[in-house]
Formats: C-alpha cells, sequence, structure tokens
C-alpha cells in the first residue's frame, strides 16, 4: 500500500537530542514553501500521519510548493499516557520536549527551507493539536500559527493530578495564555493564525475547544473556532477533511 505518492519528495533524517536524550527521527514531504510542523496523536510515532493518510490529504498543496510538512515524535510515551511517572518528571520531560522543538526542530526546519526566519505553523489533532497550541502560544516569534483539530488545550484536570510547578505552568496553554504581555501578546494578537477545530460526534469533547477560544477572546487574540458538525466524529476521515480545508483558508 502506497501511503504518499511515489512522485512526493519525502526526506528521512533525525538526531540524538541533547535535550531529550533520545534518538529522535523526523520526516520531511515537499520541495518548496513555508514550513507547517505536524505533531502525531497520543503516543503515537513520527509516521503515524502519512500511515493514516493526513499527508495523502494535503498532497496536491506539497506538489505545488505551497508548503513543506514536517513530522516528528511524540514522547507521550515517556511523558503524560505513563501514568507510573510522577506528575513532576512528566511535567521535566514535557519541558525538555518543548526545547527540543524550540532548540533543534526549529533551526532544522529554518534551514532546510532556506529561510532563518521562518514562523512554521504548528498542527495537529486530539493530543497532538495540544502540543501544536502549547508550542506556537509557548513561542510566537518562532511560530506563526496553529491549526488544531479536535483538541483540547488544559493538562490540568486529566493529568496534573493537583500538581504544579513551573514546567506545568510553562506548558500548559490554558494557564499561561492568560497571563500573555508585551511583545508576546502583540505578536498573538497581530502577527498570527489560529484556528480551533472541532466536532461535536462520538468521542468529540467540543467544550474544550469553545472554553480554549473564549479564553483567547477575553486576550484580544483572534482566532477561528470552527465547530463542525454532529456527525464529525473524533477520527481520521475528519481530520483529513479538516487540514487541507484550513491549510488553505489561512493562506497556503
Amino acid at each position: 500500500m502506497q501511503f504518499v505518492d511515489p512522485a512526493l519528495p519525502r526526506r528521512l533524517d533525525g538526531w540524538r537530542s541533547p535535550s531529550l536524550g533520545l534518538q529522535m527521527p523526523i520526516v520531511t514531504y515537499g520541495h518548496a514553501g513555508p514550513p507547517v510542523l505536524l505533531y502525531p496523536t497520543a503516543a503515537a510515532d513520527y509516521l503515524e500521519n502519512e500511515r493514516f493518510f493526513l499527508v495523502k490529504a494535503v498532497e496536491p498543496l506539497l506538489f505545488a510548493g505551497r508548503l513543506r510538512l514536517f513530522s516528528i515524535d511524540s514522547i507521550n510515551s515517556h511523558a503524560w499516557m505513563d501514568r507510573s511517572i510522577p506528575v513532576p518528571e512528566a511535567a521535566r520531560r514535557q519541558a525538555r520536549y518543548s526545547r527540543y522543538v524550540e532548540e533543534e526542530v526549529v533551526p532544522y526546519m529554518r534551514h532546510v527551507c532556506g529561510d532563518p526566519h521562518a514562523r512554521a505553523i504548528t498542527t495537529g489533532a486530539s493530543f497532538g493539536a495540544f502540543h501544536a497550541a502549547n508550542q506556537f502560544f509557548r513561542r510566537p516569534e518562532l511560530f506563526g500559527g496553529v491549526i488544531g483539530m479536535a483538541g483540547f488545550y488544559d493538562l490540568a484536570k486529566g493529568y496534573f493530578r493537583g500538581f504544579s510547578n513551573d514546567d506545568c505552568y510553562f506548558n500548559n496553554p490554558a494557564w499561561f495564555v492568560p497571563n500573555a504581555g508585551g511583545r508576546h501578546l502583540e505578536l498573538l494578537r497581530h502577527h498570527s493564525r489560529i484556528v480551533i477545530a472541532t466536532g461535536q460526534g462520538a468521542y468529540e469533547v467540543p467544550e474544550a475547544s469553545q472554553r480554549f477560544a473564549r479564553l483567547l477572546a477575553d486576550k484580544g487574540i483572534p482566532h477561528w473556532l470552527d465547530v463542525w458538525g454532529h456527525d464529525v466524529n473524533h477520527d481520521w476521515p475528519w481530520w483529513r477533511k479538516m487540514l487541507p480545508y484550513f491549510l488553505g483558508k489561512i493562506g497556503f
């Protein structure tokens, strides 16, 4: 089975991350255009989005040179999705993962794209939407926007178990975005593209997206909350519709 067109430029790469102490692979699709950073769902790997045909769904944009797509591993299996790990340690690993993306993946993407100032759009579905939003809202000087699909944006209720420290705070958008200010807030308000999308069907939690959208509205941060219908389930066929649709709508 061909997950992507054999003619699509596709490059596998990776390195041992100084931030994580792990071998971290990365795959690039496309030959030209600005970068889009794609996160996997849950505890999946960097090729999950290819196996589930999400990359295939944006092939027309890739072939047209309208974007380059980068996909990386999750470390959720080493952090939030391993309940045997104490929350402070899981939060420490999350903080290191954020640093890996900011200090290692961003320079890599900029090098590949030949643009030392490129601000990638982040995106992902489900837990991937959390990571995409966390990364963007942490460092809008590095990232130009986010497309969150069927996501959640607050780890506190399901994962922190009442604990809090700086690693938790600075990796939980529902906590740190309300206190954004200065140049950080200016970038979010005036130089970013923000899409929060959700369905209302099986296994979707539209309230999570709606709560986060209200938080953004309270901060005066422009965004597009798009709530799809009750037939839109928490599943790949819908994300394959959402991603090319929103990429097109925000200018790719």
